[in-house]
């Protein structure tokens, strides 16, 4: 398995593989699986050379980070890298009134406050670290602190706000005392990223779906900065939401949301030039961040054995440098997106 070392700040850093595992659906994302199903998948995960995990309070409301916690208990710690969230705090609730009720299927019943400050980072390292089993956490990341999550801008610059007044001090102690190796923000928006990047020391930021091959607004201003201050980037999301996997399917999602004709249609002539070079989609979709030099790793989620098993294969895959060219020439991805020389 490719890895890639980060280290801006000379304390060690982090050897990320390219691949690493984002256990949202091991949270019972969008639908249920038993522990023996989630633990098959951690372990093929491993048996694969994955070294690279990234959970969250949020998803299944601490079943995801409890999940990890049989899969790690035999693990030599030195052997993996572990990343969680912070901004969430769970709080226990009546059935009646958990959140997530269609979203996440028969966890346990709490509800989300968000809170930045440094107490509140304080106690959701503390719970995270309870629920993992483990002594440390390598990365923490402030989680959903962009506009969609927050309910707009103004709410949005009012969480980075507290976040920079409370959250940040406890993340820089945190840091600096080297309970942890490095922190950031795992977001679905690029924006909010070079915000805190202008107002704060970030190591890496989690970007959900905003650099792939449908997306690369993020050359313009938020990844030359990132290149310039050493800061990686990690993508989540590659598939943008799994028309990238599936191609453009009736049914097809691109960013959470039935996709439009026009995403269809470039999905569609994309998939066509990659045919053209005997390259599945997919495999593009998930080699395509990392040919930009800020990149450490890509994190696709997987909820079963055949979802992992493809997500490895698209590791693996070698692309041929004339199917970025021939992109590049289509219109359908950006002249200065990196292709690796």
């Amino acid at each position: 398995m490719k890895t890639r070392h980060w280290d801006r700040l000379g304390n060690g850093g982090v050897t990320f593989t390219e691949i690493g595992m984002g256990t949202a659906p091991l949270g019972n994302l969008y639908r249920a699986i038993s522990d023996e199903e989630a633990h098959a998948v951690l372990e093929r995960a491993w048996s694969g050379g994955v070294r690279y995990y990234d959970t969250a309070p949020l998803y299944g409301y601490g079943l995801s980070e409890t999940r990890l916690n049989r899969f790690l208990r035999d693990k030599p710690r030195d052997d993996y890298v572990l990343s969680t969230k912070v901004g969430r705090l769970l709080e226990a609730c009546p059935p009646a009134a958990r959140h997530g009720v269609g979203k996440w299927f028969e966890v346990p019943n709490r509800r989300e406050v968000y809170d930045y400050s440094y107490d509140g980072v304080m106690r959701s390292v503390e719970l995270s670290l309870e629920r993992l089993g483990v002594d440390r956490i390598d990365i923490l990341l402030a989680h959903d602190i962009d506009a969609r999550n927050q309910g707009g801008e103004a709410n949005m610059r009012a969480k980075v706000d507290q976040l920079m007044a409370g959250g940040y001090h406890a993340l820089e102690r945190l840091r600096s005392t080297g309970v942890i190796k490095a922190f950031g923000a795992g977001v679905n928006e690029w924006p909010v990223c070079q915000m805190l990047a202008e107002r704060g020391d970030f190591d890496l930021f989690l970007l959900a779906g905003r650099y792939t091959l449908l997306e690369q607004e993020a050359l313009s201003s938020l990844l030359p900065l990132c290149e310039a201050r050493g800061i990686g980037i990690i993508t989540g999301g590659p598939y943008n939401s799994g028309i990238l996997a599936t191609g453009p399917v009736e049914g097809a999602y691109y960013d959470y949301e039935p996709a439009s004709q026009a995403v269809l249609d470039r999905v569609g002539r994309i998939q066509a030039v990659c045919a053209a070079h005997g390259v599945r989609l997919v495999d593009a979709a998930f080699q395509f961040p990392l040919l930009h030099p800020a990149h450490v790793s890509v994190i696709p989620g997987g909820q079963g054995l055949a979802e992992m098993e493809g997500n490895l294969a698209a590791a693996a895959a070698e692309i041929p440098a004339g199917l970025w060219a021939d992109l590049k020439s289509e219109g359908l991805m950006r002249a200065d997106a990196p292709t690796g020389g």
